[in-house]
Protein backbone atom coordinates (compact mmCIF):
# COMPACT_ATOMS: atom_id res chain seq x y z
CA UNK A 1 0.00 0.00 0.00
CA UNK A 2 1.40 3.55 -0.76
CA UNK A 3 0.63 4.44 2.68
CA UNK A 4 2.89 1.57 4.47
CA UNK A 5 6.20 2.82 6.51
CA UNK A 6 9.25 1.73 4.82
CA UNK A 7 10.60 -1.61 5.73
CA UNK A 8 13.79 -0.29 7.17
CA UNK A 9 13.09 4.02 7.84
CA UNK A 10 16.36 3.36 10.09
CA UNK A 11 19.30 3.25 7.05
CA UNK A 12 21.41 6.06 5.28
CA UNK A 13 20.58 9.66 5.35
CA UNK A 14 19.96 9.03 1.89
CA UNK A 15 16.95 5.90 2.75
CA UNK A 16 15.80 8.49 5.36
CA UNK A 17 15.39 11.09 2.77
CA UNK A 18 13.86 9.02 0.40
CA UNK A 19 11.22 7.88 2.97
CA UNK A 20 10.29 11.24 3.73
CA UNK A 21 10.03 11.86 0.09
CA UNK A 22 7.88 8.56 -0.51
CA UNK A 23 5.54 9.70 2.80
CA UNK A 24 5.43 13.15 1.05
CA UNK A 25 3.67 12.27 -1.84
CA UNK A 26 2.09 9.47 -0.88
CA UNK A 27 -0.02 11.72 1.44
CA UNK A 28 -3.70 13.06 -0.12
CA UNK A 29 -2.63 16.37 1.22
CA UNK A 30 -0.16 18.94 2.54
CA UNK A 31 2.00 16.55 5.91
CA UNK A 32 2.86 17.62 8.88
CA UNK A 33 5.97 17.10 10.95
CA UNK A 34 4.47 14.85 14.03
CA UNK A 35 2.62 12.72 10.51
CA UNK A 36 5.88 11.90 9.26
CA UNK A 37 7.60 11.05 12.49
CA UNK A 38 4.75 8.75 13.23
CA UNK A 39 4.26 7.21 10.00
CA UNK A 40 8.26 6.57 9.60
CA UNK A 41 8.86 6.20 12.96
CA UNK A 42 11.99 8.60 12.82
CA UNK A 43 12.74 11.36 15.41
CA UNK A 44 11.26 14.61 14.60
CA UNK A 45 14.81 16.50 14.91
CA UNK A 46 15.63 14.37 12.20
CA UNK A 47 12.30 14.64 9.97
CA UNK A 48 12.95 18.40 10.62
CA UNK A 49 16.55 18.27 9.32
CA UNK A 50 15.68 16.45 6.50
CA UNK A 51 12.44 18.86 5.14
CA UNK A 52 14.42 21.58 5.41
CA UNK A 53 17.46 20.27 2.93
CA UNK A 54 14.39 18.83 0.71
CA UNK A 55 12.76 22.75 0.98
CA UNK A 56 16.19 24.08 0.27
CA UNK A 57 16.81 21.92 -3.12
CA UNK A 58 13.16 22.55 -4.43
CA UNK A 59 11.88 19.22 -3.65
CA UNK A 60 9.23 20.05 -1.36
CA UNK A 61 7.51 23.06 -0.38
CA UNK A 62 5.97 24.38 2.49
CA UNK A 63 1.94 24.77 2.16
CA UNK A 64 -0.11 27.40 3.22
CA UNK A 65 -0.64 25.46 6.27
CA UNK A 66 1.87 26.46 8.56
CA UNK A 67 4.55 23.43 9.19
CA UNK A 68 2.94 21.14 6.60
CA UNK A 69 4.88 20.18 3.20
CA UNK A 70 3.98 19.22 -0.02
CA UNK A 71 5.54 18.02 -3.49
CA UNK A 72 7.59 20.92 -4.65
CA UNK A 73 8.29 22.25 -8.34
CA UNK A 74 11.65 20.20 -8.87
CA UNK A 75 9.99 16.98 -7.63
CA UNK A 76 6.97 17.68 -10.15
CA UNK A 77 9.54 18.03 -12.82
CA UNK A 78 11.52 14.75 -12.39
CA UNK A 79 8.50 13.37 -12.64
CA UNK A 80 8.00 14.74 -15.60
CA UNK A 81 10.97 14.35 -17.19
CA UNK A 82 11.12 10.50 -16.02
CA UNK A 83 7.48 10.08 -17.84
CA UNK A 84 8.72 11.84 -20.74
CA UNK A 85 11.69 9.67 -20.83
CA UNK A 86 9.69 6.18 -20.38
CA UNK A 87 7.36 7.44 -22.70
CA UNK A 88 9.53 7.67 -25.86
CA UNK A 89 9.34 3.84 -25.54
CA UNK A 90 7.97 1.57 -28.90
CA UNK A 91 5.28 0.20 -26.63
CA UNK A 92 3.53 3.12 -25.50
CA UNK A 93 3.73 5.30 -28.87
CA UNK A 94 2.14 2.07 -30.23
CA UNK A 95 -0.82 2.25 -28.13
CA UNK A 96 -1.44 5.84 -28.68
CA UNK A 97 -1.03 5.11 -32.44
CA UNK A 98 -3.49 2.80 -32.53
CA UNK A 99 -6.25 4.96 -30.89
CA UNK A 100 -5.32 7.34 -33.40
CA UNK A 101 -6.09 5.33 -35.83
CA UNK A 102 -8.78 4.07 -34.79
CA UNK A 103 -10.55 7.63 -34.00
CA UNK A 104 -8.70 9.29 -36.50
CA UNK A 105 -8.55 12.47 -34.02
CA UNK A 106 -5.01 13.43 -32.56
CA UNK A 107 -4.48 11.98 -28.53
CA UNK A 108 -2.03 12.18 -26.20
CA UNK A 109 -0.31 11.51 -22.77
CA UNK A 110 0.04 14.27 -20.07
CA UNK A 111 0.18 14.95 -16.73
CA UNK A 112 -1.36 17.55 -13.98
CA UNK A 113 1.86 20.01 -12.40
CA UNK A 114 0.23 22.53 -10.60
CA UNK A 115 -3.13 24.14 -12.45
CA UNK A 116 -1.25 23.33 -15.87
CA UNK A 117 -1.67 20.02 -17.88
CA UNK A 118 1.82 19.03 -19.57
CA UNK A 119 1.75 16.68 -22.48
CA UNK A 120 4.04 13.83 -22.15
CA UNK A 121 3.19 12.56 -25.54
CA UNK A 122 1.12 13.57 -28.22
CA UNK A 123 0.17 11.43 -31.94
CA UNK A 124 -1.37 14.05 -34.26
CA UNK A 125 -4.04 12.90 -36.79
CA UNK A 126 -3.64 12.73 -40.29
CA UNK A 127 -5.77 15.61 -41.38
CA UNK A 128 -4.89 19.09 -42.65
CA UNK A 129 -7.01 20.84 -40.17
CA UNK A 130 -5.75 20.07 -36.73
CA UNK A 131 -3.75 21.81 -33.56
CA UNK A 132 0.09 21.17 -33.32
CA UNK A 133 1.22 21.04 -29.53
CA UNK A 134 4.56 19.34 -28.93
CA UNK A 135 5.55 16.88 -25.90
CA UNK A 136 6.29 19.20 -22.72
CA UNK A 137 3.74 21.90 -23.83
CA UNK A 138 1.56 23.24 -21.28
CA UNK A 139 -1.80 24.17 -21.27
CA UNK A 140 -4.43 25.39 -18.32
CA UNK A 141 -5.33 21.93 -17.03
CA UNK A 142 -9.57 23.79 -15.72
CA UNK A 143 -9.98 24.07 -19.28
CA UNK A 144 -9.12 21.13 -21.28
CA UNK A 145 -10.11 17.65 -21.24
CA UNK A 146 -6.73 16.03 -19.50
CA UNK A 147 -6.80 18.26 -16.72
CA UNK A 148 -9.80 18.41 -15.96
CA UNK A 149 -9.73 14.93 -15.68
CA UNK A 150 -7.22 14.96 -13.51
CA UNK A 151 -8.31 17.76 -11.21
CA UNK A 152 -11.46 15.97 -10.98
CA UNK A 153 -9.69 12.84 -8.80
CA UNK A 154 -7.76 15.10 -6.94
CA UNK A 155 -8.59 15.08 -3.18
CA UNK A 156 -11.36 18.38 -2.46
CA UNK A 157 -8.60 20.55 -0.42
CA UNK A 158 -5.96 20.33 -2.51
CA UNK A 159 -8.18 20.62 -5.64
CA UNK A 160 -9.36 24.11 -3.67
CA UNK A 161 -6.01 25.18 -3.04
CA UNK A 162 -5.38 24.95 -6.83
CA UNK A 163 -8.26 26.03 -7.89
CA UNK A 164 -7.70 29.27 -5.59
CA UNK A 165 -4.40 29.73 -6.46
CA UNK A 166 -4.52 31.55 -9.34
CA UNK A 167 -7.22 33.88 -11.06
CA UNK A 168 -8.99 31.35 -13.91
CA UNK A 169 -8.64 33.63 -17.21
CA UNK A 170 -11.01 32.83 -19.71
CA UNK A 171 -9.51 32.26 -22.82
CA UNK A 172 -12.68 31.67 -25.15
CA UNK A 173 -16.80 32.57 -24.14
CA UNK A 174 -16.76 28.69 -23.04
CA UNK A 175 -13.69 28.65 -20.43
CA UNK A 176 -15.68 28.14 -16.74
CA UNK A 177 -14.14 30.70 -14.36
CA UNK A 178 -16.63 30.32 -12.10
CA UNK A 179 -15.27 27.87 -9.10
CA UNK A 180 -18.90 26.67 -8.48
CA UNK A 181 -19.50 25.86 -11.55
CA UNK A 182 -16.08 24.13 -12.53
CA UNK A 183 -16.46 21.53 -9.48
CA UNK A 184 -19.85 21.08 -10.44
CA UNK A 185 -18.58 20.22 -14.02
CA UNK A 186 -15.49 18.13 -12.32
CA UNK A 187 -17.72 16.42 -10.43
CA UNK A 188 -19.92 15.22 -13.54
CA UNK A 189 -16.28 14.03 -15.11
CA UNK A 190 -15.46 12.21 -11.63
CA UNK A 191 -18.80 10.32 -11.82
CA UNK A 192 -18.77 9.37 -15.48
CA UNK A 193 -15.24 8.44 -16.00
CA UNK A 194 -14.07 10.96 -18.09
CA UNK A 195 -14.24 14.89 -18.82
CA UNK A 196 -14.73 16.67 -21.65
CA UNK A 197 -13.45 20.07 -23.14
CA UNK A 198 -16.06 21.23 -25.11
CA UNK A 199 -14.07 24.66 -26.72
CA UNK A 200 -12.79 25.94 -23.52
CA UNK A 201 -9.45 26.21 -23.87
CA UNK A 202 -9.41 27.01 -27.96
CA UNK A 203 -12.80 27.99 -30.16
CA UNK A 204 -13.74 25.08 -32.49
CA UNK A 205 -11.87 22.74 -30.67
CA UNK A 206 -13.15 19.77 -28.13
CA UNK A 207 -11.98 17.17 -26.55
CA UNK A 208 -12.90 13.95 -24.01
CA UNK A 209 -9.98 12.40 -21.95
CA UNK A 210 -10.30 9.43 -19.16
CA UNK A 211 -7.66 8.69 -16.41
CA UNK A 212 -4.63 6.52 -16.67
CA UNK A 213 -4.51 5.09 -12.88
CA UNK A 214 -1.29 3.87 -11.08
CA UNK A 215 0.26 0.80 -8.83
CA UNK A 216 -2.13 1.83 -5.98
CA UNK A 217 -5.35 3.02 -8.22
CA UNK A 218 -5.12 6.89 -8.03
CA UNK A 219 -4.99 8.46 -11.07
CA UNK A 220 -1.24 9.51 -12.66
CA UNK A 221 -2.36 10.89 -16.05
CA UNK A 222 -4.67 10.87 -18.85
CA UNK A 223 -5.09 10.18 -22.07
CA UNK A 224 -7.15 12.68 -24.18
CA UNK A 225 -8.36 13.66 -27.57
CA UNK A 226 -9.47 16.54 -29.08
CA UNK A 227 -10.85 17.28 -32.45
CA UNK A 228 -11.80 20.36 -34.57
CA UNK A 229 -15.96 20.35 -33.98
CA UNK A 230 -16.14 21.25 -37.66
CA UNK A 231 -15.43 17.83 -38.11
CA UNK A 232 -17.01 15.64 -35.09
CA UNK A 233 -19.28 16.40 -32.62
CA UNK A 234 -18.60 16.30 -28.89
CA UNK A 235 -21.10 13.75 -28.44
CA UNK A 236 -19.93 11.52 -30.59
CA UNK A 237 -16.59 12.26 -29.63
CA UNK A 238 -17.85 10.62 -26.32
CA UNK A 239 -18.78 7.62 -28.10
CA UNK A 240 -15.25 6.57 -28.27
CA UNK A 241 -14.86 6.91 -24.68
CA UNK A 242 -14.35 3.20 -24.18
CA UNK A 243 -11.61 3.04 -26.98
CA UNK A 244 -9.67 5.58 -24.12
CA UNK A 245 -10.36 3.48 -21.55
CA UNK A 246 -8.96 0.50 -23.02
CA UNK A 247 -5.96 2.49 -23.97
CA UNK A 248 -5.88 4.08 -20.87
CA UNK A 249 -5.03 0.21 -19.38
CA UNK A 250 -2.41 -0.66 -21.61
CA UNK A 251 -0.52 2.43 -20.99
CA UNK A 252 -0.62 2.03 -16.92
CA UNK A 253 0.35 -1.92 -17.73
CA UNK A 254 3.23 -0.94 -19.71
CA UNK A 255 4.18 1.75 -16.80
CA UNK A 256 2.91 -0.88 -14.36
CA UNK A 257 6.26 -3.50 -16.09
CA UNK A 258 8.80 -0.28 -16.04
CA UNK A 259 8.18 0.45 -12.55
CA UNK A 260 8.08 4.06 -13.04
CA UNK A 261 7.30 6.53 -10.58
CA UNK A 262 4.26 8.03 -9.99
CA UNK A 263 3.30 11.26 -11.11
CA UNK A 264 2.43 14.47 -9.38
Amino acid sequence: MANDAPKNPHGSALDKALAVLEAVTAHAGPIGLPELSNRLRLPRQTIHRILMQLTASGLIRRAHERDRYMIGTRLSKLAADTLVAANHTAPVRAVLQSLVNDINETCNIGILDGLDFVYLERIESDWPLRVTLRAGSRVPAYCTSGGKVLLAHLPSRPRKQLLRARPLTAHTPSTITNISRLEQDLAAGRQSGYAVNNEEFTPGIIGVAVPIHGPAGQPVAALACHAPNARISLDALTEYVPNLHAAATAVKDLWADEELPTAP
